[in-house]
């Protein structure tokens, strides 16, 4: 009798006991003529047969009938229940119990759909513990952290508490930030190579298309120790060859990354040091901790492959399920020691917005508060932002010089937006950015102005400087 664990991703399905991974799969399906198959068979096949591939089941927990015609017999539940049976099947003894280790999106309605689905194909589940509370074993002093991991088809952001032991503050879902959007971007730039160099298109047959999908892994893998990936793919007793400059396959990640680093950005207050864990397969991502440590600041952390179901094992090895029902965890006490993380230096002026633009007009932003809304405070420098905009108040926002970098403080009720997303309290603000009040709303974009050539005409002070 076994306590097994298992991080419910569908990137990459993981089941360990206390010493190794048993096995790991993705969560994909593939419905064939005579029979249905899931998990890395599916996968083999994903760029093949792609109208008889489904990759959202994990993700859309459901009972309704699927809209692809194809599988209009089946719901989500059904190939969850097809997956979840077969992986049990795979590495369970009579007697194991298992306990499970959940994302950011999975609501309590599919947490309780998940459980009557165990339930019915024979998975005896223990418990239930968020993945980011399971892999954060411990306290990052001085520091907030956030725990950052890659889905197939979204990036999960869980804001972490520490009062005294590891809790769940608050998560967001970052859509299209997963690894099929990643795999795409790098599967085009990848064929783009191979039509220039060689003058062959992989992305012509099913069959090189595929070979691109299972080789990519390896390609990665050479890109994050070196400067240039060297590309070979064979068709008909042809190896076509061709390279690729590894800052090519970050430039091509870039508009994922931005969307990740844009939600996680909000998330921290200016004041705030952030500590960004990353699991083992974001940190496996070209260039990503590079970038979150570059646009978001702070620390980047990067886990061990299993940390998440590692860290549920060593901390819930004696979890029971009880008669009332299993409920998710949302904290645990921490088992490894504390790790200091000092402030970093401040920020250096350059680089930082010194205006915002509000239409054609520039505002200068420096040490004195720069006030936005729809009413003049009293000896502040002020933006009027008229009566007539739904969801702006009379002392909406300020901006204002900080300790080497620009912020903006909310003062709303209704909420101030960095880049689409909702600030807490206040967020440092970088050159492009748009900051939105009201709906629709004003939108402010965040400019550097060279003083030596600047049109006066077009650069104003505020009302009442």
């Amino acid at each position: 009798m076994t306590l097994l664990a298992a991080h419910i991703n569908d990137a990459g399905i993981s089941v360990l006991d206390r010493e190794r991974i048993l096995y790991r799969e993705p969560g994909f399906a593939l419905l064939e003529e005579d029979r249905l198959v899931t998990g890395s068979e599916a996968f083999a096949h994903a760029r093949l047969n792609p109208r008889r591939i489904q990759n959202r089941f994990w993700m859309d927990l459901g009972t309704e009938p699927l809209p692809d015609r194809r599988f209009r017999h089946l719901s989500a539940a059904d190939l969850v229940s097809r997956q979840l049976e077969s992986i049990w099947n795979r590495v369970a003894e009579a007697g194991d119990r298992l306990v499970l280790a959940v994302p950011a999106y999975v609501s309590t309605d599919k947490l309780a759909l998940l459980l009557g689905i165990s339930s019915e194909v024979g998975v005896p589940v223990a418990g239930m513990v968020d993945a980011a509370v399971a892999a954060t074993r411990r306290e990052y002093r001085g520091a907030v952290p956030v725990h950052v991991d890659l889905g197939l088809h979204a990036a999960t952001l869980t804001r972490l508490a520490q009062p005294g032991r590891v809790q769940v503050e608050r998560q967001s879902v970052v859509d299209a930030g997963g690894l099929l959007a990643l795999r795409d971007a790098w599967i085009r730039v990848i064929a783009d190579a191979f039509v220039r160099q060689s003058r062959f298109d992989p992305l012509h047959t099913a069959v090189t298309e595929q070979s691109l999908q299972d080789r990519l892994t390896g390609w990665l893998a050479q890109a994050a120790s070196g400067d240039t990936v060297r590309l070979e793919v064979e068709y008909r007793n042809i190896t076509h060859a061709a390279e690729i400059e590894s800052i090519s396959l970050i430039s091509a990640a870039a508009p994922v990354y931005q969307r990740i680093v844009g939600q996680l950005r909000a998330v921290y207050r200016a004041e705030e040091t952030p500590a960004i864990q990353l699991t083992a397969r974001a940190a496996r991502m070209p260039g990503l901790a590079e970038s979150l440590k570059a646009r978001v600041g702070g620390e980047v952390f990067l886990l061990e492959p299993g940390a998440t179901s590692r860290g549920l094992l060593a901390r819930c090895g004696n979890m029971q399920s009880t008669s009332g029902g299993v409920s998710l965890i949302r904290q645990l006490p921490w088992d490894h020691a504390a790790l200091e993380v000092s402030r970093a230096d401040e920020t250096a002026a350059e680089g930082q917005p010194t205006h915002l633009l509000l239409g054609n007009r520039a505002y200068a932003i420096d040490d004195r508060p720069l006030t936005l809304g729809t009413r003049r405070p009293d000896g502040e420098r002020h933006v009027d932002l008229g009566g007539d905009m739904p969801g702006v108040s009379r002392r909406h926002c300020s901006l204002q010089r900080q300790n080497g970098q620009c912020v903006v403080q909310d003062h709303s009720r209704y909420g101030t937006f960095l880049n689409g997303h909702p600030i807490d309290g206040s967020a440092v603000l970088q050159v492009g950015d748009l900051v939105r009040l009201g709906s629709p709303g004003y939108e402010l974009r965040m400019i550097v102005v060279d003083e030596t050539v600047v049109d006066e005409t077009m650069v104003d002070e505020a009302d009442g400087a």
